[in-house]
């Protein structure tokens, strides 16, 4: 785990692979809650039984945002910053759904710092967000995220 001290050090670990989370094992709980939250209960996503029949693997698949929502949690277990006012996610620049993500997959998150934009009160960061999959050669997501991260 990458520990600084307050958000402008990140200008000193420009270009650099941050790290990678342990793996997340997505459950259909965590699929089915999300598709109750937002709306998007298409079958895919929670419909096991017809997904038997219906999916080329027999399973249901997590919804891409539910992934991309996943980098606050994982992120923690690869940076810390100690003395730090409020962070707040400020978008993406671009974002890439590769790979389905079946129900009970491993994923995992590599983050790689883009670039580091210390203002007044702030710092902006930009990492690639990469999760891994485990057992395919392809990544599931990828995506530039960018956070405002405060000093104190």
């Amino acid at each position: 785990m990458l520990i600084i001290e307050k958000p402008s050090d990140f200008k000193n670990h420009v270009g650099q692979t941050l790290g990678e989370s342990d793996w997340f094992t997505v459950e259909q709980s965590h699929i089915s809650q999300f598709a109750a939250l937002t709306g998007d209960d298409f079958w895919i996503h929670v419909d096991e039984e017809k997904a038997k029949h219906e999916m080329p693997n027999g399973k249901t698949i997590a919804h891409g945002l539910f992934i991309l929502s996943l980098i606050p949690l994982l992120q923690r277990q690869i940076f810390k910053i100690n003395q730090r006012g409020k962070g707040l996610n400020y978008g993406s620049n671009k974002v890439r759904y590769i790979e389905p993500v079946s129900v009970g997959s491993r994923i995992k998150l590599h983050q790689t710092l883009l670039s580091a934009e210390v203002g007044d009160h702030a710092t902006k960061i930009i990492t690639l967000n990469t999760f891994e999959v485990d057992g395919l050669v392809r990544p599931c997501v990828v995506a530039d995220f960018i956070l405002l991260l405060y000093e104190l």
